[in-house]
């Protein structure tokens, strides 16, 4: 990366895990599952103290017990999960996760019995209690908003038994399968053989052909599965179902995951329901784009087809050195924070088989740089995504001198450093380009970019808000598809035409089986990130210590007070449509570019 050090070397293949542990065998694992014995066991020693009147010193040991076994829980979890994420095909990494899921559930279980006394204590007792929690204190408030909903601790410890093999288990065989697919691409008179993100670096390629053809191969494959990963999909639902409703008596499926995010109902339904409601302004967009390429209506295969007719390759060093002038340009501590993932070698970048496709970024505790995965393709939205992705990191950097407890960011603003991330990358991008055609083709990309993340994930929930009462009804697979092509039919109207073989896209779609209604997160932060660009636009530098400090919270306190400190009422419609009327301006600035190259396809 930049600033006088440049990125050349940086191989993409796997990250090293020796921060965590230098292997899955050695000595150290068996230490530090050692420490997570004994800690435990201590914590256990103190239940016949607990009391309403317990003292506060006593409370804090229990605090630091607490955080201490949250530090090796998570460094344990992580490799398991790391291993798994780099290649799904290896036996040991699939017994090595089974063997830490089963000591982190008996740890849960045997320790459960503090949360259950904390949230059953009586609220002077908490308020006495709380200040001695110190940075933890947000994380012991937020057990309290679930008192309603707790069960026994006999029925909490009968369902941490159940997950392990029941849900958890069922995602796992999910991501087992979905990473085995392998695909075949008949072009130019000869037969390729890719994983799935070689294979859907095509729905960006200049040609309409092959664009389809990626596309058809890609819901055919998924298609050939659809029983057997709707069979999955609806055992999920229905253990939520089971749990969250009829156990612990959430008023809806989505209800729990709004609880657990710290966010009211009223402020996600205004969320969705704004994002509904200006569906017209990217059925407008499509149809500019496909006058730009020359078309009466997009197909669903066009959706992301470049304008340009460049494809051009970026080399992941040239990729990290734009990412790092781009946020050097915003703030100096940004882009250093970032450029610490690539230094600590906890970036893997390399699209192989195995290894499990899409991207995220894993922030593990406040000790430790994040790992940031990627399937790196070369492509310009593959740049984007490892722009966000760092950005995620950065995110967890920033708030590194929280708990173990607090410093994860909660998730409606997971989203806004990534995001933030893409926007300065657009902005450094487009100051750089001299050409009319290479500023509309940029601008294209993020607009393309801002329907995957605001409209697309918002349409994915609100299909998952009626999978889940028609899985409840008793609905089968193929009526599940029936209705996301209704969904689909919403979303782009007349503006775009899909083929009958998108009806298998939901199962394609990991969040939604790996965590239920997750994806509005997504929708929140492009939408927030836009409102926060605009104060950026108009304050400039100015700007810059107030985004470090929304960021440095981490998740030490509740979204909206973070939030409204920044001037920012979730609940007020005004908000999101806010963030929705900067993407209109950048519409128009596209139609302007456009009219001034004029229409049809270079």
């Amino acid at each position: 990366m930049s600033d006088g050090r440049v990125a050349i070397g940086v191989e993409p293949g796997p990250w090293s895990l020796d921060d965590l542990f230098p292997s899955a065998d050695g000595p150290e694992v068996e230490g530090v599952l050692a420490q997570l014995e004994e800690e435990t066991a201590a914590l256990e020693a103190v239940r016949p103290a607990l009391s309403e009147e317990i003292a506060v010193d006593r409370f804090k040991a229990i605090v630091a017990r607490i955080e201490a076994i949250a530090a090796h829980s998570r460094r344990l979890r992580a490799y398991a999960a790391l291993w798994f994420s780099q290649d799904t095909r290896s036996q040991a990494a699939l017994a090595f996760q089974g063997r830490i899921e089963r000591a982190l559930t008996a740890v849960r279980n045997r320790t459960l019995f503090v949360e259950l006394w904390w949230k059953g204590l009586p609220k002077g007792a908490v308020e006495r209690l709380l200040p001695v929690c110190g940075d933890a204190a947000y994380y012991f408030r937020s057990l309290r908003r679930f008192v309603p909903h707790t069960l026994s601790e006999r029925e909490e410890r009968v369902i941490n038994l159940k997950n392990p093999n029941g849900p958890n288990a069922l995602v796992t065989l999910y991501q087992m399968l979905t990473t085995r697919f392998t695909f075949h691409l008949s072009l130019d008179g000869r037969t390729e053989t890719l994983g799935r993100a070689r294979l859907m670096a095509y729905a960006t390629d200049p040609s309409a052909r092959r664009r389809a053809a990626a596309y058809q191969e890609l819901y055919r494959v998924y298609g050939e599965s659809g029983t057997i990963l709707g069979e999955i999909y609806q055992h999920v639902v229905r253990d939520w179902a089971d749990e969250q409703l009829t156990l612990r008596g959430h008023a809806s499926p989505i209800a729990p995951r709004n609880l657990g995010n710290d966010i009211p109902d009223a402020a996600v339904d205004a969320l969705l329901s704004v994002c509904r409601e200006n569906v017209g302004l990217f059925q407008d967009y499509f149809r500019l784009k496909a006058g730009a390429l020359g078309l009466e209506r997009l197909r669903r295969y066009d959706l992301y087809a470049p304008i340009g007719s460049t494809n051009r390759t970026v080399p992941l060093p040239t990729a990290l050195d734009r990412i790092d002038a781009s946020l050097r340009a915003f703030s100096p501590r940004v882009a250093d924070e970032a450029r610490r993932v690539v230094d600590a070698g906890h970036l893997d970048t390399e699209a192989r088989a195995g290894k499990v496709s899409g991207a995220f970024c894993y922030g593990v505790a406040p000790d430790l740089v994040p790992w940031v995965l990627t399937n790196y393709v070369g492509k310009e939205d593959s740049v984007s995504t490892l722009a966000h992705e760092l950005g995620h990191a950065v995110h967890a950097l920033l708030a590194s001198d929280h708990s173990v407890l607090t410093f994860h960011s909660a998730l409606p603003l997971a989203e806004t450093a990534s995001v933030f991330a893409e926007i300065l990358l657009l902005e450094q991008s487009l100051s750089r380009e001299t050409h009319t055609e290479a500023k509309r083709d940029l601008l294209v990309q993020f607009i393309d970019g801002a329907y995957a993340t605001v409209l697309r994930q918002a349409y994915f929930v609100l299909f998952e808000r009626e999978a889940h009462d028609l899985i409840r009804d008793g609905v089968t697979t193929d009526a599940l598809s029936s209705r996301y092509l209704e969904n689909l039919a919403e979303q782009f109207g007349d503006a775009v035409e899909v083929s009958e073989e998108f009806r298998w896209e939901w199962t394609s779609v990991p969040h939604i089986y790996e965590t239920p209604f997750y994806c509005y997160a997504y929708s929140f932060g492009q939408l927030l990130v836009l409102a926060l660009y605009n104060r950026y636009r108009d304050e400039g530098a100015g700007f810059v210590p107030k985004y470090l400090r929304i960021l440095g919270y981490g998740g030490s306190r509740a979204p909206a007070a973070i939030l409204e400190e920044a001037g920012i009422e979730i609940s007020r419609r005004a908000f999101w449509q806010g963030g929705f009327d900067v993407l209109e301006e950048m519409i128009g600035d596209l139609r302007t570019l456009q009219a001034g190259i004029g229409g049809g396809r270079p």
